[in-house]
């Protein structure tokens, strides 16, 4: 059974930062791309960043140079790092994997960006 959990969301103020923490069980994690996507009040969830199985990340134009998407195999873990965060930056944060064409989700994180 695979099984996302996500931690790591809070309040922060405008140009602060935050780190989530998605761990992994059920599925042979370092062979899998994994994913942080987003959804905010009103809005459709949209993805935030991928990392491949080797590594290579991705990124939503909206966070490059401010969110780094990074794993660690050995921990079956998946972080993202938000640095600058904006207000509209505030939304509840899933990890994602998708597994023989079946899409898992965690139960989300919710980060607030508000002074």
């Amino acid at each position: 059974q695979v099984q996302l959990v996500e931690s790591g969301g809070g309040l922060v103020q405008p140009g602060g930062s935050l780190r989530l923490s998605c761990a992994a069980s059920g599925i042979i994690f370092s062979i899998y791309t994994m994913g942080w996507y987003r959804q905010a009040p009103g809005k459709q969830r949209e993805s935030v960043a991928t990392i491949g199985s080797r590594g290579t990340p991705n990124y939503a134009d909206s966070v490059k140079g401010r969110f780094t998407i990074s794993r660690d195999n050995a921990k079956n873990t998946v972080y993202l790092q938000m640095n600058s965060l904006k207000p509209e930056d505030t939304a509840v944060y899933y990890c994602h994997v998708q597994q023989r064409s079946q899409n898992y989700w965690g139960q989300g994180t919710q980060v607030t960006v508000s002074s």
